[in-house]
């Protein structure tokens, strides 16, 4: 697993680029010396962090995370108050037009019933491949630029694949045929969404702060390795 890497740091908080398969905090499912973001962070700089917002452990990308309670909870607001801008990369499965909205209701895992839920999109590009399974003949792939109108559980995976937009490697909502034949091609594998850029305000200063993170190196390969 690649370490974190830090974008930003002051006295209050920090910014990391978060690898994939890195939980951001520990949860009642893994080992006890598993690692996860906070502790690694809280190790790093040899203090208390404190989660602000959720990113799940098999995406990868920037997360914000304070080093005391009271920039914890101004951040969180942000967060709640829907004041922050974060966009995220994808590869999918097959093409879409070149901007929408996904509002399609998604589950709720705690409830266990649908929730409304709104996601918007840009494709970036859409190429051809050599890839055919089942009654699908040289499908193509897409890679999206996705930003949350609304937070809920696995979102983004669950509008993409209620389109059958399915992202790929997500194992659990997607196409897992694909998943296994792309996963072949790349010797990795991995859930292909990476969140690539976040802006918030400064808790503090008040000083709108942007990050942004590069396309991992797996993305260029799955697209090098499919793309004829």
């Amino acid at each position: 697993m690649d370490k974190p890497h830090i974008i930003y740091r002051d006295e209050f908080l920090v910014a990391i680029d978060k690898p994939v398969d890195l939980p951001v905090h520990r949860n009642s499912h893994m080992p006890h010396d598993a690692p996860y973001l906070t502790k690694w962070v809280g190790e790093y700089f040899n203090c208390s962090v404190y989660n602000v917002h959720r990113l799940d452990a098999k995406t990868s990308g920037i997360v914000v995370l304070a080093f005391t309670p009271e920039i914890a909870g101004k951040l969180t607001q942000q967060f709640e108050r829907r004041q922050v801008k974060k966009l995220y990369t994808a590869l999918v499965r097959e093409v879409l037009g070149e901007s929408g909205l996904f509002e399609k209701p998604v589950m709720n895992k705690k409830k266990g019933k649908l929730v409304a839920a709104k996601t918007s999109y840009r494709t970036l590009e859409t190429f051809d491949t050599d890839i055919s399974y089942k009654e699908f003949t040289n499908i193509r792939i897409s890679l999206l630029e996705l930003a949350l109108e609304t937070g809920r559980w696995h979102q983004l995976r669950q509008h993409l694949a209620l389109e059958r937009n399915d992202i790929i490697g997500d194992n659990q909502h997607g196409d897992r045929t694909l998943n296994h034949i792309i996963e072949e091609r790349t010797g990795r594998k991995r859930l292909y969404l990476h969140a690539v850029s976040l802006e918030i305000v400064h808790p503090v200063t008040g000083v709108a702060l942007s990050f942004d993170s590069e396309l991992p190196a797996e993305f260029t390969q799955a697209i090098s390795v499919c793309k004829v």
